[in-house]
C-alpha cells in the first residue's frame, strides 16, 4: 500500500518504531515497587505494554514532528494520551461496562487479575497520564505543560471520551439519529485522536489559529476511525481483531453500520479520509506520514 508518497516500509517502520518507544517507555515509568502496590503496578503494566495500535502517540509525534518538536519529548507526550486510552479500555471490558474476556489478543484485566485491582489499575494509568504531562520533561515552558494537561483534560472528560462513554451506554436503549451517533462518536472515539494531533502542535508551539487544519483533519479520521471500528465489529475476525466481534449488533446498538448500512459506511469513511488529506495541502512531505496514517486507519483489519 503506497499511500501519498508514503511506501508501505516507511508506514511499517513508523507503527513499528512507534510501538517499541511506547512499550520501552511505560518499561521506564512503571517500575515494579518491592511492597504492597506491586500487584496494582504489574497490572498497569499488563495492560499498557505489549498491546495495541498506538495510533494516538503515532499521531502525536507525528503532527510534533511538523514543528521540529524533541523526540524524546513527543514521545512522553503520546504515552500519556495512551496512558489515558488503555485505563478506558480496562474500564470498558468491566462487567459493569462491556464485560469482555479479551483484549489485543490475551485476557481482559480484570480476568488476568481481578475486578478491584482493575479498577484501580484503570485510575492509576488515569492519574499517571497527568502525571507525566506535568513533568518538564516534556517541555521546560510551564505554559506548554499547562495547555497539554487541559487539552487531555477536556478530550479525557464530560467533553470528552466519557461523556461519550455515557452517551454510548444510552444508545443501548434509545433510538439515536445520525446527527446524535455523529457526535457520541466524536467525543467518545475522536476527543483523543483529535486531542493527540492538537498536543503534537501545542509542543511545537503552534497557535491555536495555525491549528486548524490540523483540528479538521483530526475531526474527519477520528469520525473514519470509528467507522472502521464498526465495520470490523461487523465483519471481521476475532483473531485479528484481539477482541470480541459482534458485540454492537448483538446489543441492538445503533452505529454507523445500522444506521447507513455497510457500503455506505465504507464509502463515507474513505470521503472523510480523502477530506482529511486534502487539508494537510498547504503541508509538504513532511506532512506525509500523517496522509499514510489516515488511509491506515480505514484499511486496517484490527
Amino acid at each position: 500500500m503506497a499511500v501519498a508518497g508514503v511506501t508501505d516500509a516507511l508506514l511499517s517502520d513508523a507503527l513499528g518504531d512507534i510501538a517499541a518507544e511506547v512499550d520501552a517507555m511505560f518499561d521506564a515509568l512503571l517500575p515494579v515497587p518491592d511492597d504492597a502496590r506491586a500487584r496494582l503496578v504489574e497490572a498497569m503494566r499488563y495492560a499498557a505494554i505489549g498491546g495495541g495500535k498506538r495510533i494516538r502517540p503515532l499521531l502525536l509525534t507525528a503532527t510534533a514532528r511538523l514543528y521540529g518538536v524533541d523526540r524524546d519529548a513527543a514521545l512522553r507526550t503520546g504515552v500519556a494520551v495512551e496512558a489515558i486510552h488503555v485505563y478506558s479500555l480496562i474500564h470498558d471490558d468491566l462487567p459493569c461496562m462491556d464485560d469482555d474476556a479479551l483484549r489485543h489478543g490475551k485476557a481482559t484485566l480484570h480476568l488476568a487479575f481481578d475486578e478491584a485491582t482493575a479498577v484501580l489499575a484503570g485510575d492509576a494509568l488515569h492519574a499517571f497520564a497527568f502525571e507525566v504531562l506535568a513533568d518538564p520533561a516534556i517541555s521546560a515552558d510551564p505554559f506548554v505543560r499547562v495547555e497539554l494537561l487541559r487539552a487531555l483534560g477536556e478530550a479525557s472528560g464530560l467533553h470528552g471520551m466519557a461523556g461519550g462513554q455515557m452517551m454510548d451506554l444510552v444508545a443501548e436503549s434509545s433510538q439515536f439519529d445520525l446527527h446524535t451517533i455523529t457526535r457520541l462518536q466524536q467525543l467518545k472515539t475522536g476527543a483523543l485522536l483529535a486531542a493527540s494531533v492538537e498536543m503534537g502542535a501545542i509542543l511545537g508551539h503552534a497557535p491555536p489559529e495555525g491549528r486548524t487544519h490540523l483540528r479538521g483533519y483530526a475531526r474527519d479520521i477520528g469520525l473514519a476511525f470509528q467507522i472502521a471500528d464498526d465495520l470490523i465489529d461487523h465483519e471481521g475476525d476475532a483473531a485479528l481483531a484481539g477482541k470480541a466481534v459482534g458485540k454492537d449488533q448483538a446489543a441492538g446498538k445503533q452505529t454507523f453500520l445500522t444506521l447507513l448500512g455497510p457500503d455506505r459506511a465504507r464509502e463515507q469513511a474513505r470521503m472523510l479520509v480523502e477530506q482529511a488529506v486534502a487539508l494537510l495541502a498547504d503541508q509538504g512531505s513532511e506532512a506525509d506520514l500523517l496522509r499514510a496514517i489516515a488511509h491506515y486507519i480505514i484499511e486496517r483489519d484490527h
